[in-house]
């Protein structure tokens, strides 16, 4: 095709694509090399060249102007080109890759890329004076420097080809005494990917489906082919499919065995990621690539309805609660003080769940919205556990806990330890770790190095203990039970004491044992479960310790009749108190 000779205006193609942009003067279209523009119009050569099409006067975008008198650097130019064709002829031919199907293909990939680098640098080293040589065809793109003299300190020189880049230090590529001219090629193929996939990588399992997501690349420098490196070299890759939920980032390299290869992370480190580059660091030169393993959960809209409108009950039915234990004064006592702060937590921490849980746009935003998230919901926690404490004492203390000393007990306690506690933790977490608060998609814990377990670990110590106090409860209420007499005052107050130490269980912390068990077959079950429960915590809470207490039901009686009360007087007032009613006659 006509953009894929010597292309020494392949700069030209590449200002089609963004990377470079030359416009000659006026508001003549865009020229290529040695061109210039004619009446604003028309492109022609410059003297000593002609185009390929032998034209004078054009305006086909992807003309070529060639020296009327090859040189020395035309003639690499097109010895260059000629390899490349080569190149992609080999690499299209699927004849030869299905008869090597039969064969060991990474022996035979390992061979192919080895020998297309020894060739690629032998043509630069040609023509040392042609130091930037640059060709490109649908398949697969070259960019070579020759270095003929000492590279200044701290000289580093980038190649492109495609989409993707090298920077490599000058010092490395004239490695060290090697006499005469130094090359370094960097190759970018476009379709070697499928061949040779993440199907070849030395850690894929069935946990994480790993897929290739870059061209392959190759970089290499002669005459010496030294693959080993004083300083990395930093790759630039742009993913070939861009999805929003990457869950693991792999920079590898194609390590040549006796069996034929594979792709391996030695050397090979990830510098940064986004959803459309990764950058790697290497210590040597090889092929490379990017493999990445993407999140396989998709969002079930199901559960995205039944969480929204859940939430949003809770944080009504949380609100509701909040204001009985501020007004009501007949249940005002520590147990409501602890059920006020229990609900004033996970208001908060449900209204940010909704409102900026996937706020991921600005990264530090992110991270300050999980930490809050994390404090708020361990402080819920922290709180069901004092109220787990507390219930203890009073079952333990039944006959006098409001003359007691536990009263006195948790008020000194409750406030250092339900917010103090989880402050300490977010502060130690956020100290030693703060790059895993926030992730691609969420505000919240990364799942990276075990760092959820910061949330977990006292989740899962506070359900622990719960369970230890509801047990010893049951005990002491049995206990209790069978010395009692048949005072019906006490009675009744056991049974509610019971029945609030079993719900004090479910939503102190069973919800969240079916979030952790949401794996295997039953995940989805799981899921479903613990999204309706959980969602629901606020409505068990306005349910158990509002609705169900009759002292409150008895506060409520009264607002009612209150309200009610006003019309009563205005409609006495309106007749008077003398007036009757008329009568039918």
């Amino acid at each position: 095709m006509q953009g894929s000779s010597l292309l020494p205006g392949l700069c030209f193609l590449l200002s089609l694509s963004g990377v470079v942009a030359q416009k000659t003067k006026g508001t003549c279209r865009l020229c290529p090399l040695y061109a210039s523009c004619v009446n604003d119009t028309h492109c022609t050569c410059n003297h000593g060249y002609i185009s390929e099409s032998r034209q004078k006067y054009f305006t086909y975008p992807l003309e070529i102007c060639e020296e009327t008198t090859p040189s020395e650097t035309n003639s690499s130019m097109k010895e260059l080109q000629q390899v490349v064709e080569n190149i992609e002829s080999l690499l299209t031919n699927k004849t030869v890759w299905e008869t090597e199907k039969t064969k060991n293909i990474t022996a035979t990939f390992t061979s192919i890329l080895q020998k297309v680098e020894s060739v690629v640098l032998e043509t630069a080293l040609k023509a040392p004076n042609q130091k930037l040589q640059k060709v490109q065809n649908r398949t697969v793109a070259v960019e070579t420097r020759v270095v003929t003299d000492d590279c200044s300190t701290g000289v580093i020189f980038n190649l492109n080809a495609q989409t993707n880049s090298m920077d490599i230090h000058c010092s490395d590529i004239i490695q060290g005494n090697t006499q005469g001219p130094s090359a370094v090629a960097f190759i970018s193929y476009s379709s070697l990917g499928n061949i040779i996939n993440a199907s070849f990588f030395e850690k894929v399992n069935e946990k994480d489906q790993v897929y290739l997501n870059s061209q392959v690349v190759s970089a290499a420098i002669g005459p010496k082919r030294n693959t080993s490196l004083s300083q990395a070299v930093t790759l630039s890759f742009q993913h070939v499919k861009i999805k929003p939920s990457i869950k693991k980032v792999f920079c590898v390299y194609w390590k040549g065995t006796k069996e034929g290869g594979h792709w391996s992370t030695e050397g090979c480190f990830l510098i940064q990621a986004n959803k459309t580059h990764s950058i790697c660091n290497s210590t040597h030169l090889s092929s490379f690539a990017v493999l990445m393993a993407f999140d396989t959960q998709e969002k079930d809209p199901t559960l995205t309805v039944i969480t929204y409108v859940g939430l949003s009950l809770s944080l009504l039915c949380l609100l509701l609660a909040a204001l009985t234990f501020l007004l009501c004064k007949a249940i005002q006592n520590t147990s409501s003080s602890l059920h006020l702060q229990l609900s004033l937590c996970l208001f908060l921490a449900h209204l940010l769940f909704l409102t900026a849980f996937d706020r991921t746009e600005i990264k530090v935003l992110c991270a300050i919205i999980a930490g809050a998230l994390h404090y708020l919901y361990l402080a819920s926690f922290t709180w069901m556990l004092l109220e787990g404490l507390h219930l203890f004492l009073t079952a333990r203390n039944l006959r006098v806990v409001n003359y007691s000393s536990v009263n006195r007990f948790m008020k000194k306690l409750m406030f250092p330890v339900g917010y103090g506690v989880p402050a300490v933790i977010v502060a130690i977490s956020a100290a030693f770790r703060p790059q895993l608060y926030g992730t691609r998609d969420h505000c919240w814990l990364n799942l990276n190095q075990k760092f959820i377990w910061a949330f977990l670990g006292p989740v899962c110590a506070i359900i622990c203990v719960n369970f230890v106090f509801f047990i010893l409860v049951l005990w002491i209420l049995k206990r209790k039970l069978s010395s009692l007499n048949s005072e019906v005052s006490t009675i009744q107050n056991l049974k509610m004491l019971t029945l609030k130490a079993t719900a004090q269980l479910f939503i102190l912390g069973c919800t969240w044992c079916l979030g952790i068990l949401q794996m295997g077959s039953a995940a989805r079950v799981m899921a479903y479960l613990f999204t309706i429960i959980n969602s629901l915590q606020g409505f068990f809470i306005f349910l158990v310790y509002c609705l169900l207490s009759q002292q409150v039901r008895k506060w409520f009686g009264e607002i009612i009749k209150s309200k009610s009360e006003p019309e009563l007087h205005t409609l006495s007032s309106r007749f008077g108190p003398d007036s009757k009613p008329s009568e039918d006659k």
